[in-house]
């Protein structure tokens, strides 16, 4: 017996290749390939954990969530994002990966087509597969703006959804609001879903973040996935959500009892204590990332042999070096000659060949040696 051919079909994430790689080094090695936040989880939500233990809110929750948590997500998502839903609107994920994961499976029918623009977020790609779907892969030209006649003309009779990731892993890009609102019309006149990735909403740096779905004329065609991972650094906690039209939340909620069931107690309440407590945490992050992303984006700017465009949100650089070599061949390189470690351009899609992707989510002592060892070895 063999592993089916949705199992085959995916492929591990170069990002963890290259975790793996520097896991088993025991160089002084700069760490830049994945996307986690260096700050601790805030005091006042690992309070708030503790206190619920104490309390013995260790037992499972209803499959949508706390329902004191999905009202402190719509709140949320209304005050910062204009994105309005009601709480039996949302479903608490395990994280915003599973949320992604949710909406393929309720949006996707075998052999129906999702359409992607690249470089993207490898899952996205993934997801589709797993979904017996077809990804449809939209290459995005320098510097990544969202093209939306490109995307619009990828679609056809067959695509039932469309992932939109702002600001952008791996490109720190934000899309432009009219390019938003073309592709989620084209989409409803496909009778498409837009998934909206906005994982790293609250990291947006120029602009006032706004959800996919308030910019729009067809909120009840996107699907908004977002996490207190990114913005209240707790990836570890996974805790996501995905709010929607409540026939297609009603199913992924259905499809949570036979996975995940819900998702933990305790991170429920620490979601809550994070969402509904102090924001002066979150907002000490934000302006300390969008820090390093002026450091990075000056320092790239004055690099010779290397282009990248300016990151507007999120805390990732996509670079262009100007090589010949293979993305993953180069990272492997870089890691091995200088102890930097990036994760390889391949992995985001076929449009991210040849690039690296930089996370700056690490200190500004470690960003500046990484980036003289990344000088060096280029």
């Amino acid at each position: 017996m063999e592993p089916t051919d949705r199992v085959r079909a995916c492929t591990r994430s170069r990002i963890r290749v290259m975790f793996d790689l520097a896991q088993a080094t025991d160089a002084d090695l700069v760490r830049l390939e994945v996307g986690e936040p260096d700050f601790d989880t805030p005091d006042h939500v690992t309070a708030a954990a503790v206190a619920a233990v104490e309390r013995g809110e260790t037992h499972y929750t209803s499959n949508a969530g706390l329902p004191e948590l999905r009202a402190a997500i719509c709140e949320t998502l209304d005050r910062e994002y204009g994105v309005r839903h009601t709480p039996d609107e949302v479903v608490v994920t395990t994280g915003g990966m599973e949320a992604l994961h949710l909406a393929a499976l309720c949006t996707l029918s075998p052999g129906s087509e999702c359409v992607v623009p690249t470089p993207g977020w490898p899952n996205h790609l993934t997801q589709a597969r797993l979904a017996d779907a077809r990804p449809v892969e939209v290459p995005l030209d320098y510097p990544f703006d969202l093209d939306a006649d490109r995307v619009v003309e990828a679609m056809s009779d067959d695509t039932d959804a469309v992932v939109l990731c702002t600001p952008s892993n791996p490109t720190g890009r934000v899309f432009d609001p009219d390019a938003i609102r073309a592709v989620v019309e084209a989409a409803a006149d496909h009778d498409a879903y837009v998934v909206a990735d906005e994982v790293y909403a609250a990291l947006t740096y120029d602009r006032d973040p706004t959800g996919i779905a308030a910019l729009c004329g067809h909120p009840d065609h996107v699907l908004t996935v977002g996490s207190c991972s990114k913005s209240h650094a707790m990836t570890g906690w996974r805790v996501g959500w995905l709010a929607g039209p409540s026939e297609i939340v009603d199913e992924a909620t259905k499809i949570r009892e036979s996975t995940t069931a819900c998702t933990g107690s305790v991170a429920q309440h620490a979601a809550l204590a994070a969402l509904t407590g102090p924001q002066d945490p979150v907002a000490a992050m934000h302006d300390a990332f969008r820090e390093r992303r002026d450091y990075v984006a000056d320092r790239l700017d004055d690099m010779s042999g290397v282009r990248a465009p300016r990151p507007e949100g999120a805390f990732y650089a996509f670079l262009e070096p100007d090589t010949d070599e293979k993305s993953l061949p180069l990272a492997k390189r870089l890691l091995k000659e200088t102890g930097v470690v990036l994760a390889p351009g391949e992995g985001f899609g076929a449009a991210g060949e040849g690039r690296l992707r930089l996370s700056f989510a690490n200190s500004m002592d470690r960003l500046e040696e990484g980036l003289d060892r990344l000088e060096r070895g280029l």
